[in-house]
């Protein structure tokens, strides 16, 4: 069989949904084996960096590597900062690259590039991949692709690349199939909940603190069941907040540094939290980690053990895998009787409303709006968010129903994320409206994108949060900078994005006041099959509270309490 046919049937052993990329030379040969193939399709895509989106967005909805291909030299480099969202994100991914010819390759020499576009991509995606391959002989292939469809899963999910000289792609090579899944044994975590057991006992205020990686390990419903179980409330990461519906009565809300004010206070006053798959960073937990800690008891299960005990010391830890954990929690844990910490916390969402924290902003209130746009789109199979303000407007106050993911760049925090990674989700979905939510900013690093929606009719709603700058950097620059406002206000523009749809053939429209926009959302869904654009135009000075004021405990959000040192994050 020739490599490149093997390549295009080992992605259809693997239940590999679709293949994103971007046309280059050097990966010709594996197109063209896709195409005689015919199982698995290929969405072609106008930027790679769009394409690692994709691929990233596919990892996370279905547990199976998003595949990803790419040229040597600008195709490669252009994967890496969706490579490196799946690393720090815990998406599964495979990443395939094409590289010039072994022959053409500069080896020892003391020169910088001998084939055209020759770049050593591994050595430049090591640092972000679980593992890279670079690969040397034709033979080799079939077990380098096993092998990193393993890695990429195993454990904390992750990203691999494999870089595949083209003269290789055209060598007859031995079909081989793919192995099986590497059988792991569960750590003994007999003696972690013995003590979990006891500290659940002396409780009276305990928390769940889920994390990104319970949708990473596709385990949100068994931290539910854990959760009805031991009758503990559950509060979320940004990452995690797709774990438990909104509608859920141990549901509390989201925390860190944009986090509820009443998920922060409640994170406060708990005397016992039980992190999972959580890291606790500066985001989540402040910079004042001794204040987070606190007198509480602390049960921390992560994937890797280096997370554990990391910011934190003194955390009782168990090095597992989320899916063994609940498997070996079910039915060993005591249910409390937390009656009133349940009465306390619902107290503190009531004292404390998400669409209250902006009381005069003029126009519309972008959370109000999150509620109204969730409210509407029970139908969606996912929202996508990009980074910025509207990220955490739309964490704040987005109402998540039963099976909805919640897909963010987190770890990267990259601008450009949602576009094409709803339409990833999208293609995963078949069928179902996928949400996008971006701000102008965040919507022109990717906005090419909107071609490969129209072209491949896929049903994104995208939501624009206009507010005409770049306003988390802004709002930083308010705090810390006097109001001097470059390159966030002053050096920058944004088009009419209504306008810009209609080039595309997509239907759009414009509110800018609240009571246009629960017409413009019944428009929005008149048809769930076809694409269509909304512009919010939102106050360009209005700030993303509560936050944590940078330097005080995490109970102290911003604008109640003001930061009493510069931000690193």
């Amino acid at each position: 069989m020739k490599a490149s046919d093997y390549i295009a049937w080992a992605l259809q052993q693997h239940r590999v949904p679709c293949v994103f990329e971007m046309s280059g030379g050097m990966i010709t040969h594996i197109l063209d084996s896709l195409n005689r193939q015919g199982t698995v399709p290929v969405i072609s895509v106008h930027h790679e960096q769009a394409a690692a989106f994709a691929a990233d967005a596919a990892g996370r909805m279905t547990g199976v590597p998003g595949v990803a291909m790419a040229t040597s030299g600008p195709g490669a480099t252009n994967l890496l900062t969706g490579i490196g969202s799946c690393h720090f994100d815990s998406s599964p991914g495979v990443f395939i690259t094409g590289q010039v010819n072994l022959h053409e390759q500069k080896g020892e020499r003391a020169i910088r590039q001998l084939g055209f576009q020759e770049t050593d991509i591994v050595a430049m995606a090591e640092p972000i991949t679980k593992k890279a391959w670079r690969v040397k002989r034709a033979e080799d292939l079939p077990a380098i692709l096993n092998e990193a469809f393993r890695v990429a899963v195993e454990g904390r999910p992750g990203p691999v690349l494999v870089d595949i000289p083209m003269d290789l792609q055209r060598v007859q090579i031995e079909a081989v199939p793919p192995l099986p899944a590497r059988v792991t044994t569960p750590p003994d975590s007999g003696p972690f909940l013995e003590k979990l057991t006891e500290a659940l006992g002396r409780a009276r205020q305990p928390l769940i603190l889920a994390g990104g990686g319970v949708g990473a390990s596709q385990t949100s419903e068994q931290l539910v069941r854990f959760a009805e179980e031991t009758a503990v409330p559950v509060v979320t990461s940004l990452m995690g907040l797709d774990t438990i519906p909104f509608g859920h009565p141990l549901r509390i809300g989201f925390i860190g540094s944009y986090g509820n004010r009443w998920g922060n206070l409640a994170l406060g006053e708990a005397d016992l939290l039980i992190v999972l798959g959580s890291r606790l960073d500066i985001r989540q937990t402040g910079n004042d980690t001794d204040a987070f800690k606190s007198n509480r008891e602390i049960f921390h299960v992560d994937c890797e053990a280096g997370e554990i005990n990391n910011r934190l010391s003194g955390c009782q830890g168990l090095v597992s895998e989320l899916p063994d954990f609940f498997r070996a929690a079910a039915g060993r844990l005591p249910q409390g009787a937390y009656a009133a910490w349940r009465g306390r916390l619902k107290t503190l969402q009531q004292e404390w409303p998400d669409t209250a924290e902006l009381k005069d902003i003029q126009g519309i209130n972008p959370n109000v709006f999150m509620r109204e746009l969730s409210q509407s789109g029970a139908q969606a199979a996912a929202y996508v968010v990009d980074v910025g303000q509207h990220q955490m407007w739309a964490a704040q106050s987005l109402q998540l129903q039963p099976g909805q993911r919640f897909l963010t760049s987190g770890g990267m925090g990259s601008m450009g994320f949602a576009l094409p990674a709803a339409i990833g989700a999208a293609l995963c979905r078949p069928g179902q409206p996928v949400v996008v939510i971006a701000g102008d900013g965040a919507f022109q690093a990717n906005i090419q994108e909107l071609q490969t929606v129209v072209r491949n009719r896929l049903p994104l709603k995208m939501i624009i949060i206009n507010n005409q700058c770049h306003g988390m950097v802004r709002q930083f620059q308010e705090s810390y900078f006097e109001g001097r406002y470059q390159s966030t206000l002053w050096g920058y523009s944004a088009p009419d994005f209504e306008k810009l749809a209609g080039a595309y053939g997509i239907a759009a429209q414009t509110v800018s006041q609240s009571d246009q926009v629960a017409a413009a959302l019944q428009k929005l869904w008149e048809d769930p099959s076809a694409p269509a654009l909304l512009q919010v135009m939102v106050d360009t000075y209005a700030n993303a509270y509560p936050k944590i004021a940078f330097g005080r405990p995490m109970t102290d959000m911003e604008p109640l309490f003001a930061p009493t040192a510069m931000e690193s994050t």
